[in-house]
C-alpha cells in the first residue's frame, strides 16, 4: 500500500473514532433520557471500524458499508425521504465512507473493487439522495379547482388603485388587475426604484391614491412619490424624538402604513383628501394628501394626543404601529404596549376620532361594560387590558369594525388578570363603527400564557350558501396556526370549532385552561412534535437537539409554561403574524404563508433574574420569562424544514388545494454565515402575500432576498427577482394613470434576520435609507 493509502486509512479511523465517541457519549446519555438508542449502538459501530481502519485491514469497508447501510435505513424509517432530515443522518457517514472507500481503492485492483459492498453503497447514498432531492422541489398537490378568469369582484376599486392597507378596508390583499397574469409574468421587469432615507425595519405597504404612492418608515415619517415613475413629492416628519425610536427598535422605527380618508361631498374645509396616522410617541396626525401639510383644524394643529385619559404612560410603554381604520367617517385606533415588562401597563382601549375634526367619537373600553364615553374626569381607561397591535379591518356596509385582540401583560404569566381580559384576549372582536358597541367576539385562545396573541388582520369575504345566498364571512388566522373562519355579522363558526382538553399542570400560582379551540379549517403545521422531527445541520448538532428535546417539557400543542422550560411549538412569532392571508374573492380561493418555527420558553424565578439571568422582566409577577427560537448549538433551528410554507384553500369545500415551502438557504447558514446554496429550505418570512386576477401570488418576505410570483392555482414559481435586502412588508399593485399595472416592493436599508439580533440590525443607519422597487412588463407585453 502507498504511503498515501496509509494516510487516508489513518486519517478515516481518527474520523470514525472522533463520530463514534460523540455518538457514543452524548447517545447513551440521549438513552438514559428515554431516546433513540440509536446513537449509542451506532457510536459502538463507528468505532469498531475505525479500529479496522487504523489496523488498514479490508473487513473496515465492509463494516462501514453496513454502517452506512443501517444508517440510510433508519433515517428513511424516521423520515421517509424527505431531504432535509436525511442531510444530517446520512452525509457526514457517506462522506467518511468515500474516504474509507478511496482507501479500499488504493489497496485493491478495480475489479476487486467493483465486488466492494462500500461502492455499491456510496451509489445507494447517491440515489437516495437525488430521489429526495427531486422530492424537495415538488409541490403537495391535494385537489384542483377551475378558475373563473371573467367575473368582476364587487367591493373593489375600478380604477386600479390600492386605497387601504389591504387594497380593501375588508383586508383581501387581492388585486383586479390582470394585465400581469401567469402567461407573462416572466416577463416582469424593474421599472424604477428609489430609496427612502428612512431607516428601520421599513415594514411599510403603500396606498396609491390618484396618483400618488403614500408609504411611512422610521420615525413615522410620511413619503408621498409619483406612482408614475417615484419621485417624490412631499415629506411630512411628525418629529418623534429620537429617545422614542432608539428603544427596541425592530418595534420603535415600524410603520406598518398610513390611512387614506376623503371627507364627504358636503365638506368644504381644508384636506378634503387626507393621510391620516398614528406615532410611536403616542399621536394620531393628518395631513392634506395633495401637499403633506398638516391638517391644522384636526385635533390640535393636526395632532391628538393618544395618551389623554390613558394614566401614566412611560415612554415607548404606548405606541401606534399599524394603520388606523376608518369606518363611518371616524378614525378608528388601537396601540402596540411594551411586551412582558410589567404588570397594568397603559390600556388596550380601541377609539375612535371624528376624521374630520379629531374630536372623541367613541371608546371600547373592556374593563367598563356599558360605556362608550371617555372617563369621569379624575379617572383614566382600564389598565392592563389586551391591546389591538395588528390592522383591523371594516365592513363599510354594515359599519362594522373587526379588532385583533392582544393579551393583557405579561405574556407568559396569566394569574391576576383582569376578568375582562379573560373573556376578550386573543380574540377577534366585532364593533358597532358608529358607537363603539360590542357586536360579538370570538376567542382564539383560553387564557393565553404563550403569547398567542390574534396577530392577523381578519379579512372579509363573502361566500356562496347553499340557499343561493351569500354568507358574510371573516378569516382570523393566528400564531398557533389555526384559521378560523366566522360568520362576520354574528361571529358563529362557519368552519367547525372543536374545543379539545390540552395538557394541564403548569406554575402552581397560575392556571391552565381545560380546552382550547381548534378549527376544522387546515392547518399547516407538522405537529405534535416527535424526537425524531429534531434537526440540526450535522450529526452532532441533530443529536443535540435530540437531547434538548427530551430535557424539555413537551406534550404537544398549550403545553404550559414552567421554570424548567417547554418547547412550544408553533413558536411564538407563528404560524401566521402580522402578514395575515390574502384571497382571490372570485374563486374564494384562500392564500396563506405561515412560519413552522418552535420556541425554546423558559419562566425564571424572580432570585435567578436577581442573579443577573436575562430574561423579559414580567415585573410583578413570581417570574421573568426567557423565549428564543429553538435551535442547535450551530444556530440553525432543532426542527426540521421548511420553515416557511405557502398553501392555498379552497373556501367553498375549506380542503387545501396545494401547499409549498418557499424561500432557499441563500442567505441562511450556521453561527449567522450565509451558506449561498440556492436550495430550496423553506425561509422563516415576514408579512403577507397579494393575490391579483390574473392567477398569480406575489410575496417577497422570505429570508433570501426574493420577490417571487407563483400560479395561484398550482403553486408553481413563475418569477423571482434579486432584492438587496429581504422585504419585511407585504406587496401591493396598481395601475398607473398610463395604463401600466405595477407591483411595488419594499425593503430596510439593513437585513434583518430571526437568527439574529433583529434591534441591533434595525439599528444600523444607512443614510439612504430602505427601498421601494417598481416593477412592471416591458410595452411590448403590457398592451392590450
Amino acid at each position: 500500500m502507498s504511503s498515501r493509502g496509509k494516510v487516508i486509512y489513518r486519517v478515516s479511523a481518527l474520523l470514525l473514532f472522533i463520530l463514534g465517541a460523540i455518538h457514543g457519549a452524548l447517545g447513551g446519555y440521549l438513552a438514559a433520557l428515554g431516546g433513540s438508542l440509536f446513537y449509542v449502538l451506532n457510536g459502538v459501530a463507528l468505532v469498531i471500524a475505525g479500529i479496522l481502519c487504523w489496523q488498514r485491514r479490508s473487513l473496515a469497508g465492509h463494516v462501514v458499508a453496513a454502517i452506512l447501510v443501517w444508517t440510510i435505513a433508519w433515517a428513511v424509517l424516521e423520515n421517509g425521504f424527505a431531504f432535509w432530515p436525511l442531510l444530517p443522518r446520512i452525509v457526514v457517514i457517506s462522506l467518511i465512507a468515500l474516504l474509507v472507500l478511496v482507501a479500499v481503492a488504493r489497496a485493491n485492483t478495480t475489479r476487486t473493487l467493483l465486488y466492494q459492498p462500500l461502492l455499491w453503497c456510496c451509489f445507494l447514498v447517491i440515489s437516495i439522495t437525488g430521489y429526495s432531492f427531486k422530492l424537495l422541489h415538488d409541490v403537495e398537490v391535494h385537489q384542483t379547482i377551475q378558475p373563473v378568469v371573467d367575473n368582476v369582484s364587487s367591493h373593489l376599486p375600478s380604477d386600479g388603485e390600492w386605497l387601504s392597507y389591504g387594497n380593501t378596508r375588508s383586508g383581501s390583499r387581492y388585486s383586479p388587475l390582470d394585465q400581469i397574469n401567469r402567461d407573462n409574468v416572466d416577463h416582469l421587469e424593474l421599472l424604477w426604484s428609489v430609496r427612502t432615507g428612512l431607516g428601520g425595519v421599513s415594514k411599510g405597504t403603500p396606498l396609491q391614491v390618484g396618483g400618488h404612492l403614500y408609504t411611512c418608515g422610521a420615525g413615522n415619517v410620511v413619503v408621498a412619490l409619483d406612482a408614475e415613475d417615484g419621485r417624490e413629492i412631499w415629506r411630512f416628519d411628525p418629529k418623534v424624538p429620537e429617545s422614542y425610536t432608539s428603544f427596541a427598535r425592530y418595534f420603535t422605527t415600524t410603520c406598518r402604513g398610513v390611512t387614506y380618508y376623503q371627507a364627504p361631498e358636503t365638506y368644504d374645509g381644508e384636506c378634503a383628501e387626507r393621510i391620516t396616522g398614528g406615532t410611536v410617541d403616542a399621536r394620531l396626525f393628518a395631513v392634506d394628501a395633495k401637499t403633506g401639510q398638516l391638517c391644522t383644524s384636526f385635533g390640535d394643529q393636526g395632532f391628538v394626543d393618544l395618551t389623554r385619559k390613558m394614566g401614566e404612560v412611560k415612554p415607548n410603554f404606548y405606541m401606534v404601529t399599524s394603520p388606523v381604520a376608518i369606518v363611518r367617517d371616524n378614525i378608528v385606533v388601537g396601540g402596540w404596549v411594551m411586551d412582558n415588562y410589567e404588570v397594568h401597563e397603559p390600556s388596550g382601549v380601541v377609539r375612535a376620532f371624528d376624521a374630520v375634526t379629531g374630536q372623541f367619537s367613541w371608546a371600547w373600553d373592556m374593563g367598563r361594560p356599558g360605556s362608550n364615553q371617555e372617563p369621569a374626569e379624575g379617572e383614566i381607561y382600564t389598565r392592563g387590558t389586551p391591546n389591538v397591535w395588528s390592522m383591523f379591518s371594516v365592513d363599510e356596509e354594515r359599519g362594522i369594525v373587526f379588532a385583533p385582540t392582544g393579551n393583557e401583560t405579561p405574556d407568559y404569566f396569566g394569574a391576576g388578570r383582569h376578568t375582562a381580559s379573560e373573556q376578550y384576549a386573543s380574540s377577534v372582536v366585532a364593533l358597532d363603527g358608529s358607537n363603539g358597541k360590542l357586536l360579538w367576539s370570538f376567542q382564539t385562545v383560553h387564557h393565553d400564557i404563550w403569547d398567542y396573541d390574534a396577530p392577523s388582520q381578519p379579512v372579509l369575504i363573502d361566500l356562496p350558501g347553499e340557499d343561493g345566498e351569500s354568507i358574510p364571512a371573516l378569516i382570523q388566522a393566528t400564531k398557533r396556526g389555526e384559521i378560523f373562519l366566522l360568520n362576520r355579522v354574528t361571529g358563529e363558526p362557519i368552519a367547525a370549532v372543536e374545543e379539545r382538553p390540552v395538557p394541564q399542570g403548569g406554575m402552581p400560582e397560575d392556571w391552565t385552561a381545560p380546552t382550547q379551540p381548534f378549527s376544522a379549517m387546515p392547518n399547516l403545521h407538522l405537529g405534535p412534535l416527535e424526537e425524531k422531527d429534531m434537526w440540526g445541520i450535522s450529526p452532532i448538532d441533530h443529536l443535540i437537539c435530540r437531547i434538548r428535546f427530551n430535557q424539555l417539557r413537551y406534550e404537544g400543542h398549550f403545553t404550559p409554561p414552567t421554570t424548567g422550560g417547554i418547547i412550544q411549538y408553533p413558536g411564538n412569532v407563528g404560524g401566521h403574524n402580522w402578514g395575515s392571508v390574502s384571497i382571490d374573492p372570485d374563486n374564494h380561493l384562500l392564500v396563506v404563508n405561515p412560519m413552522n418555527l418552535a420556541s425554546e420558553l423558559r419562566l425564571v424565578p424572580r432570585e435567578e433574574m436577581e442573579q443577573g439571568v436575562r430574561a423579559s422582566p414580567q415585573y410583578g409577577t413570581p417570574y421573568g420569562a426567557s423565549t428564543q427560537i429553538f435551535v442547535s448549538p450551530l444556530g440553525v433551528p432543532c426542527t426540521a424544514p421548511p420553515y416557511g410554507l405557502m398553501a392555498a384553500i379552497d373556501l367553498k369545500t375549506q380542503q387545501l388545494l396545494w401547499k409549498r415551502p418557499v424561500g432557499t438557504a441563500n442567505d441562511l447558514g450556521p453561527a449567522g454565515i450565509k451558506v449561498h446554496l440556492p436550495v430550496l429550505v423553506g425561509t422563516p418570512q415576514s408579512a403577507g402575500t397579494v393575490t391579483t386576477k390574473g392567477g398569480l401570488i406575489f410575496q417577497s418576505g422570505t429570508m433570501d432576498r426574493r420577490a417571487r410570483a407563483y400560479d395561484a392555482f398550482t403553486g408553481e414559481q413563475l418569477w423571482s427577482y434579486t432584492l438587496p435586502q429581504s422585504s419585511q412588508a407585504t406587496p401591493m399593485s396598481y395601475l398607473t394613470s398610463g395604463g401600466k399595472q405595477v407591483l411595488i416592493v419594499t425593503m430596510p436599508a439593513e437585513g434583518i434576520s430571526f437568527g439574529g439580533d433583529r434591534n441591533a440590525a434595525a439599528a444600523k443607519v444607512d443614510p439612504l435609507g430602505g427601498y421601494i422597487f417598481a416593477f412592471a412588463l416591458p410595452d411590448d407585453r403590457s398592451a392590450k
